[in-house]
């Protein structure tokens, strides 16, 4: 089923009726504000995606020069 135009009408009235003419502009605002906020997190998601990421193999292990030997720690 398609939106006619009496129910597009129909919808907006009920919208205006519910928010009221001063609302109306704050809640479209708003809405934009939150779009751009959207759009802005999934580049940022797309990009951290395409990067290659390190894994374990990738990745060299760390020298230790004097590691200290690891005792139990008695409690009493």
């Amino acid at each position: 089923m398609s939106w006619g135009p009496w129910q597009i009408l129909l919808v907006l009235a009920i919208i205006l009726i519910l928010f009221g003419g001063k609302k109306l502009p704050e809640l479209a605002h708003s809405l934009g504000k939150s779009l751009g906020e959207f759009k802005k997190g999934k580049e940022e998601g797309d990009k951290a995606t395409a990067m290659p990421e390190m894994t374990a193999e990738k990745a060299e292990p760390k020298q230790i020069s004097d590691p200290k030997p690891v005792t139990p720690e008695v409690v009493g």
